[in-house]
């Protein structure tokens, strides 16, 4: 038998859970139904949110052909046979998943029968499009990203899954207590077709036992909480470190430092952890160190350093203990990018200004012939003067009154880097006179 995820699949859009921003009345997929005016499309999101069901739900709304391949592991040959189809039907839909993997030959074959409307292509892909797959595929295709799903949209496909009598397990006469659907809906993390295969194991499972325990005419099956949860499994996350996942997780974790929110940050350090990857949690804790606390706190950009070394050193479990330790107390620093904000600026001169060249009297003089040239000449020496410093120009004639460095002064210490920067900016100036 078929699992119940693929027995629920969706044979129109009124039967499709969630993603209402596409799929609702007067919005764009179920215009194109409506208005037997089907483009190819891609559709990328998280797994198990509704990608097929949608695919399957446009081709039961119109009645054309619905075919599903892989991208990854079916053959060209395959494609040929669903062209084939659509060439004697005049149409026919192809659901192509994990369409990131596919191959240019795959690919070249293709092109000219979306172009033609011979194959309506809707590709699947947990990767974000504008990064993972081809510019000449998406220019055939509208992309359109779904929503995870809402707790009350996995309610309505489990109700919808107890009821049903012909596809679903409505013969079995199912009671969820509270605490076992809970349990499911937050195990399932929103994949739904984890949610749904879950269930129909504990509902069979729990049938088996009450058959074993000679309870066989019992009308209904009651499931609790442990049979619940000796049935379904923590839905694994996509950690791929290449994956448009991966991207959107280490984001939110530096935002959340940034901004300051400790409860977030450690949220997400810790689906970091679960990912297991080390490596891309103190590089990023680095990043995070010198680009947002920075010159406001460098004591805590040094504590973040001496966190990373000891989280390498132990490996994990017991790394979470001093990236913990960095984390919060990154959180709760004060927050400055002004010396990325500096060299930035910097580099925007470098690449699109003339600069001009370096003064002479800065270039090099220790080898032979530089004194000919008038390297060097008229340098003055600043430990010769009081303080250790003295007027001079040092940046080349085009730059000369530039200030990169635009110091904030959120902490005292970048308070006192500001005053010693702008003492010192007012002296040059006047210096120079």
């Amino acid at each position: 038998m078929k699992p119940l995820a693929y027995r629920m699949r969706p044979q129109n859009l009124n039967e499709v859970v969630g993603q209402q921003h596409l799929i609702g009345p007067g919005k764009i997929i179920r215009r194109m139904v409506e208005a037997k005016m089907l483009s190819s499309m891609i559709l990328y999101g998280p797994p198990g949110i509704g990608k097929t069901s949608i695919a399957s739900a446009i081709a039961g709304s119109t009645k054309y052909a619905f075919r599903q391949l892989n991208a990854a592991t079916d053959s060209k040959k395959q494609l040929e046979q669903v062209a084939a189809e659509g060439k004697l039907s005049g149409t026919v839909i192809l659901l192509l998943d994990e369409i990131h993997r596919l191959d240019k030959t795959k690919q070249d074959f293709l092109l000219p029968l979306l172009e033609s409307g011979q194959i309506i292509l809707i590709g699947a892909t947990t990767e974000n499009p504008y990064i993972a797959i081809s510019p000449a595929i998406r220019s055939r295709c509208q992309i359109f990203e779904l929503q995870p799903l809402a707790k009350a949209d996995v309610n309505k496909a489990i109700d919808r899954a107890l009821k049903d009598d012909k596809n679903g397990l409505g013969k079995y006469h199912v009671k969820l207590t509270n605490d076992a659907r809970e349990l499911l809906v937050q195990k399932g993390n929103g994949d739904l077709r984890a949610t749904l295969n879950g269930l129909e194991l504990a509902v069979r499972s729990t049938k088996q036992e009450m058959i074993a325990a000679g309870k066989n005419d019992e009308n209904e099956i009651t499931i609790n909480q442990d049979e619940m949860a000796n049935s379904i499994q923590l839905r694994s996350q996509n950690f791929d470190a290449k994956g448009d996942g991966h991207y959107d997780l280490v984001s939110a974790f530096q935002k959340s430092i940034r901004g300051s929110d400790t409860d977030a940050s450690l949220h997400y350090l810790a689906r970091l952890i679960e990912s297991g990857d080390l490596v891309a949690i103190c590089r990023r804790l680095s990043v995070i160190a010198y680009e947002d606390i920075g010159l406001a706190n460098p004591a805590a950009v040094q504590h973040t350093q001496i966190a990373i070394q000891a989280a390498k050193n132990l490996g994990f479990p017991e790394a979470r203990i001093p990236l913990a330790n960095a984390v919060i107390e990154l959180t709760l620093s004060p927050k400055s990018n002004s010396a990325i904000s500096a060299i930035d600026s910097a580099l925007q001169d470098v690449k699109n200004k003339d600069y001009g060249a370096i003064p002479a009297d800065l270039k090099d003089a220790h080898y032979s012939g530089a004194t000919k040239l008038g390297h060097g000449k008229g340098y003055i020496y600043p430990h010769s003067f009081a303080n250790d410093w003295v007027p001079q120009q040092y940046l080349p004639d085009n730059l000369v009154g530039k200030q990169y460095f635009q110091p904030k002064g959120n902490s005292k210490i970048e308070k006192g880097l500001k005053k010693q920067y702008e003492t010192l900016h007012e002296m040059q100036k006047n210096g120079l006179k």
